[in-house]
């Protein structure tokens, strides 16, 4: 038997971010365009804690805070974008501030996120062994999304 819990960081929490995809050339995405993402987060377990929970929802507020870190009013940029160097220069002027990543999207930010998530279960004792993160949920709005699947 596998037990399931999910939490979601919506697009209320405010993960503003900027980010375009450069090699898009014949579609608007290859311009600076910026969504509030949502990130869903899925776990499964074989075994309950004591308390009787695969995580505890309580323990979030790292995953959050690190979220609002790498997203929340950010200019996402992909390390090989040709640009870089133009974004590089807005950050020192002041005027983004930059998370670069190796490619941007909804998938590579799912993909980005689950390690994240992953490094966060394995470092905290009493989700090592025992919960697995199966799915990450990017969203940029009702209708478009990308997942990272185990």
């Amino acid at each position: 038997m596998k037990y399931v819990s999910t939490k979601t960081f919506g697009h209320e929490v405010g993960l503003s971010c900027c980010f375009r995809q450069w090699r898009a050339t014949h579609s608007h995405c290859q311009y600076l365009h910026g969504y509030a993402l949502s990130v869903h987060l899925e776990f499964e377990s074989e075994r309950l804690d004591e308390r009787n929970w695969v995580v505890d929802f309580g323990d979030f507020h790292e995953v959050k805070e690190w979220l609002k870190r790498e997203f929340d009013h950010r200019m996402v940029v992909d390390r090989d974008d040709p640009q870089l160097l133009t974004f590089k220069h807005l950050e020192n002027r002041g005027l983004a501030k930059l998370t670069i990543m190796s490619g941007v999207g909804c998938e590579k930010f799912a993909s980005y996120i689950a390690s994240y998530v992953q490094d966060w279960l394995h470092a905290k004792p009493s989700y090592r062994d025992r919960v697995v993160l199966t799915r990450v949920k990017v969203s940029e709005h009702g209708a478009n999304s990308a997942e990272w699947r185990r």
